[in-house]
């Protein structure tokens, strides 16, 4: 995810926060375990599998009281601050934990949603999304607009040693196609279309209710009127 070599310190803050997120979901699983024999055999796979739920729920829930007490910030992240050890923290947390949850494609979409939503997007009534949201604290996402199946919106600007995040704003009623691409610093406005396999770069600005396509995406103009079909005369 970076060019930069990672901190020892932020590699040691991860360990000491992940080490009580383990032991809770370990011994929240083992007291459900007390009462599930009920389940036989089963036992052991719902203890399993108990401890997984809350260890990503535990995780979840850490995650987002640093990013309420040390929250990372919109813009550049420069070389040997402090913005850099709270990113690299994040990073860690991505790479061991929340990576393979936004990509579990086992979530139902409305479920995902709830997830979204712990891990700090904002998205309006009626919005889901079948894609991938990155960095999710740093999108907006208004009401009734869906992000179609394995698209990907990507708040984050890493090229080379230049490390960024600027915000993603979708408005209401937005369609993103299928496994488009958003990137950072992207502006969608009201009832616009991104249409199926573009590429939004990034800072673009779409206004409202514009048709986007392409890789690069650009604004398309006016469709053409249906055209009414001339019957064919088969007689003679």
């Amino acid at each position: 995810m970076t060019m930069r070599p990672m901190r020892w310190s932020a590699i040691a803050a991860f360990l000491v926060l992940l080490a009580p997120v383990l032991a809770l979901a370990a011994g929240t699983a083992w007291w459900c375990g007390r009462y599930l024999h009920a389940l036989g055999d089963m036992r052991g796979v719902a203890v399993g599998a108990a401890a997984i739920v809350c260890l990503y729920a535990y995780a979840v829930a850490q995650h987002r009281l640093l990013l309420w007490i040390a929250p990372l910030r919109e813009g550049a992240i420069g070389a040997g601050g402090e913005q850099e050890f709270r990113y690299q923290v994040y990073i860690l947390y991505y790479l061991f934990l929340l990576n393979t949850l936004i990509r579990c494609r086992a979530i139902p979409i409305p479920l995902m949603r709830l997830v979204y939503l712990a891990l700090g997007a904002r998205l309006g009534a009626n919005s889901y999304s079948a894609g991938i949201i990155f960095d999710p604290m740093f999108v907006t996402i208004g009401g009734n607009t869906l992000v179609g199946e394995s698209a990907l919106l990507v708040p984050h600007v890493i090229e080379g040693g230049a490390i960024a995040h600027y915000r993603i704003s979708i408005g209401n009623n937005v369609t993103i196609g299928a496994h488009a691409v958003v990137l950072a610093g992207a502006s969608i406005g009201d009832g616009a279309i991104v249409a199926a396999n573009s590429v939004v770069t990034k800072r673009t600005c779409i206004r409202a209710g514009e048709t986007w396509a392409g890789t690069p995406a650009r604004r398309m103009g006016a469709l053409p009127a249906a055209v009414t079909p001339v019957p064919v005369n088969r007689t003679g």
